[in-house]
Parts: C-alpha cells; sequence; structure tokens
C-alpha cells in the first residue's frame, strides 16, 4: 500500500485575503529582474504588492549587504497593513540575518512567511515563534510558471490545503505532528545553533537540490549525530532533484532508504515540494498525519 500525508487541524487564521498587502523581500541572492517583475504582476492581480525600490540590489551572490536585507525584512515585519511577506528568490544568506532576529520580534507581528530553499532559514525562525508559514514558490519563479501552480499558490495563501497521496514508503507507520523543515543543507547549517527550529514531535519535510549523495549521506548523517532524527515523529521527503550518481554509481534514493528507512517511525517519500517541476504549497506549522500502512 502506499502512503498518505494528510492534514489533521483546521486551517490557520495566519492567511491572506483578496485586496490584503502583501511585502515582498529578498532575504537572500538576486534574481532574474524580468521574471520578478512577471511574477509581481501576477500577484497585483488579487493583492496589494509592494516592496523596497532597492530590492534588486547585487553585492556578489546576495541580494544586497546584510544591512540592506535585514532593514528590509524588519520593514515588511513592521508594516501594520501588511499580512503576508512573499520572498523574491532563495540562493544563499538568509542564515546571516538569523542572529539579528528573534522569535518574539515575529510573534508581535505575525504575518503568513512565503517561501521555500534557502527561505528555510527563515521558516525555521517563524517556527521558533509557533507562527505559521508558507512553504511555496517565490516571485520569481512565479514569473514564469504555469496557471495551474500560480492558482495553487493563490488558494494556498488564503488557507487552502491539500493533502498528498500514493506516496512511496519507506518505513511503515502512522504518525501526528505539526510539520517543519525545508531545505536539508541548510536545516544541516542549523544544526548546532539557536536558530535550529523545534523538532520534537514534528514530521521532518526534507527535499534538496544539486547534492550529490555522499554529501546527501553526510548532512543526513548529521542531523543522526545531533540527535534530530530520534525526536521526529515521521519523515516526509520532497524532491531531491539533480542528486546524480556521479561516479560511485549510488543513487540518492539508496541513501535515503539506508539513512532514514530503520528510523522506527514511519517515512514517506515523493511529495511534489521543492526544487522539481511542481513545488505544491506545504503549510508549515499545521498539524499532519502520516500514514504509510503495512502491506495487505
Amino acid at each position: 500500500m502506499l502512503g498518505r500525508l494528510d492534514y489533521v487541524d483546521s486551517p490557520s487564521a495566519r492567511s491572506v485575503r483578496a485586496g490584503d498587502r502583501l511585502r515582498v523581500i529578498a532575504p537572500s541572492g538576486p534574481f532574474d529582474v524580468e521574471r520578478f517583475h512577471a511574477g509581481v504582476a501576477f500577484l497585483r492581480e488579487r493583492y496589494e504588492v509592494v516592496f523596497d525600490d532597492d530590492i534588486v540590489t547585487r553585492t556578489g551572490y546576495l541580494a544586497g549587504d546584510d544591512a540592506r536585507r535585514l532593514r528590509e525584512l524588519e520593514a515588511a515585519l513592521d508594516d501594520p497593513d501588511a499580512t503576508g511577506i512573499v520572498c523574491a528568490r532563495g540562493g544563499f544568506g538568509a542564515t546571516r540575518l538569523l542572529a539579528h532576529l528573534s522569535p518574539d520580534r515575529v510573534r508581535a507581528a505575525p504575518k503568513l512567511l512565503v517561501g521555500f530553499s534557502d527561505v528555510t532559514a527563515l521558516h525555521a525562525l517563524w517556527a521558533r515563534a509557533g507562527v505559521p508559514s508558507l512553504h511555496a514558490p517565490m516571485v520569481a519563479w512565479l514569473g514564469g510558471a504555469e496557471d495551474a501552480a500560480r492558482e495553487d499558490l493563490q488558494r494556498a495563501l488564503e488557507g487552502a490545503r491539500r493533502g498528498f497521496s500514493s506516496l512511496r514508503v519507506l518505513a511503515r507507520g502512522t504518525a501526528e505532528g505539526p510539520i517543519v523543515g525545508g531545505n536539508l543543507a541548510v536545516l544541516a547549517a542549523l544544526v548546532g545553533t539557536p536558530h535550529a527550529p523545534p523538532i520534537d514531535g514534528a514530521v521532518l519535510l526534507l527535499e534538496e537540490v544539486g547534492e550529490a549523495p555522499y554529501r546527501v549521506d553526510r548532512m543526513l548523517t548529521t542531523l543522526h549525530h545531533a540527535g534530530w532524527l530520534d525526536r521526529v515523529a515521521g519523515v516526509a521527503l520532497g524532491d531531491f532533484v539533480r542528486c546524480d550518481p556521479g561516479a560511485h554509481g549510488v543513487r540518492v534514493e539508496e541513501v535515503l532508504e539506508e539513512r532514514l528507512g530503520a528510523l522506527g517511525v514511519p517515512v514517506v517519500a515523493g511529495l511534489p515540494v521543492g526544487h522539481g517541476d511542481r513545488n505544491e504549497p506545504i503549510h508549515l506549522g499545521a498539524r499532519v498525519r502520516v500514514a504509510a500502512p503495512p502491506s495487505p
């Protein structure tokens, strides 16, 4: 039998409505400006969208220096009229901001954070604050997306939820817990820091792109050594794309099964979430049930 992941609590009030203000920020890397404006145009069909003029700044692999990106994020948090904060792109840079932000700051002005990839660092901050967030496509990606994917994001922004079925089962069982996580490399970089998300009793979401299987193994081993994988209720795996076997001939699927299959908790794989073509939205912080039933 195949596995499932379903939401088991009621939708959070932390959602947006037509006409609401969304603040767009670039907390990580620079982006394709043409695609960015196309994504903004789509969002403006239904919402008020605002962003700072200097959002297009490039400083090497960052969307401006730390001061610019932090100032932009703080302004978004402090905007009393904004209900959502949507990131422009991932890349790298969000972890550099974490030392300057506190869960109290997020909790005092709770807004729906939207993004994935490097934004996993900010999702961890939102999780520490106990504020729901949305693991979902970002503005520059929306600029080249198909209508169906754009509509999925719009529905998710406004609170709609959709479970996942026909998932591959790596380890059987049933468990419930809040879903947390995101990009494996970013999460591994948070191990041993005060910025790691709360994972006790959680369903851990993992996805990755462009990492060789031995590097995926290294990061999962880090989570093992840190005790993370002894504390979760279950694991849900999204896309692991461009993780080619290389000269060793080891597939990333083999690594995932070997490293996660004997945890004693349910593990399902194949969620269309992450850096693949679909990247369906996931409501982080929501309570979910992972069901990986035994074969009949």
